[in-house]
């Protein structure tokens, strides 16, 4: 890619993976003169200068910037995206607030979160501790948010909720539009952004995780400045709400000085109790407090057997996750529908029909979800959760 002095324009020099050849006599002015060599087009702030034989002549390292990180992630079709130098100014507070969490049996039967070191810290607390050698975090943030209808809105009777983020789609090549699951949408993304970095950085270790690795993505996504942890636990972007899936690079990377530390998003709840007020089973133990074992999201997608009858009541017509104490929360009245092409509504999932769903066999029920994030529940799991759904859709009570 060409390179620009900053003062004259004039190109003299090109750059591949962050190398600077010396093309001409008139470059050698930048190693002893006063010349600018900063780089107008990507504003990288360190680069590597080598000469015609492979020279090393300059000894700075390759340091990563906010701006670089969002430009990037945009490119590769995320949202908005935010950069972390690690560790960050709060991971020891978070740290301990999630062993506590965990420890105190409110993750439920996620028995994966509990895994420890040698020392017998959580894997999950703290990056370094699967992670040395990371120095930086990419969160990236893919908005999902339709204009469909909210859960708590009115609705036919004998209707189920399937959550929001799963009614993702795309259209194939065929131009056939089928069942998207954002993990491996978004992985994808995030491999493009790592191919891109390297392209300006050269090489660098890294890893890249969509709700499958040991990281706490919520809490690197506060302390990327990307918004802030609401009262419902979920983090709220001050712009695109909490209708929107997270993910995140880890790098080897340094992080520039300009941007270390991150400019937090203060917490913008105020007096608002929505969503504790909104929950039907008690999840929302208290404000930015939520008992797993009580959530929806959890009893109808990662809890196996049977569900407690008195949480039974309050699931409602809940089928695969739960929007309620998102669809109250006021942040998300204004925030943007998205425009993703592979993060497209399946209108088929739009408030479903109890008794359609209840009449697939595993084999219909499989068409219809391969490659949707509903497959997780499993068929069994699903069937059960229809039979809460029916059982309620007479008399909801106080599920929605």
């Amino acid at each position: 890619m060409p390179a620009f002095c900053a003062e004259c324009s004039i190109t003299l020099f090109h750059v591949h993976n962050r190398t600077v050849s010396l093309e001409g006599p008139e470059c050698a002015a930048l190693l002893s003169g006063s010349s600018c060599i900063s780089l107008r087009r990507w504003h990288v702030e360190k680069f590597h200068i080598f000469d015609s034989a492979g020279a090393w002549l300059d000894s700075e390292s390759p340091s990563l910037t906010g701006d670089a990180a969002y430009e990037l992630a945009q490119c590769c079709g995320f949202t908005n995206a935010g950069l972390v130098a690690l560790p960050h100014v709060d991971e020891s507070r978070d740290a301990s607030r999630f062993t506590s969490w965990v420890r105190s049996g409110r993750a439920g039967s996620m028995r994966y979160l509990e895994r420890a070191d040698e020392n017998e810290e959580l894997v999950r607390a703290r990056v370094a501790v699967p992670f040395p050698w990371a120095r930086s975090a990419i969160v990236c943030f893919a908005n999902y948010k339709s204009a469909h209808p909210l859960s708590i809105e009115e609705h036919d009777k004998r209707s189920g909720w399937i959550a929001r983020y799963a009614w993702s789609s795309r259209v194939d090549e065929k131009g056939e539009r089928r069942p998207s699951d954002y993990h491996k949408v978004l992985l994808k993304r995030l491999k493009s952004l790592d191919a891109r970095l390297r392209e300006r950085f050269g090489e660098f270790e890294s890893r890249a995780y969509v709700d499958t690795g040991p990281v706490v993505e919520r809490s690197l996504a506060v302390a990327a400045g990307l918004g802030w942890t609401g009262k419902n636990t979920c983090l709220i972007h001050p712009k695109l709400g909490s209708f929107g899936f997270l993910s995140v690079l880890l790098t080897s990377l340094d992080v520039a000085t300009k941007d270390s530390p991150a400019q937090l998003v203060r917490d913008h709840c105020g007096t608002c109790t929505r969503c504790l007020d909104a929950c039907p089973t008690g999840a929302l133990t208290a404000p930015y407090e939520m008992d797993a074992t009580k959530c929806i999201s959890y009893l109808t997608i990662e809890h196996k057997g049977e569900i407690a009858p008195e949480l039974m009541p309050g699931m409602g017509r809940q089928i695969f996750g739960c929007d309620i104490c998102q669809d109250v929360c006021p942040w998300n009245r204004k925030s943007p529908i998205s425009s993703d092409p592979e993060l497209e509504p399946r209108e088929e999932l739009v408030n479903p029909s109890l008794d359609w769903l209840s009449s697939l066999d595993e084999q219909q029920w499989e068409r219809l979800f391969n490659g949707s994030p509903v497959r997780r529940a499993g068929y069994l799991g699903f069937k059960r959760n229809l039979a809460v759904a029916i059982a309620n859709s007479g008399d909801e009570g106080t599920g929605n």
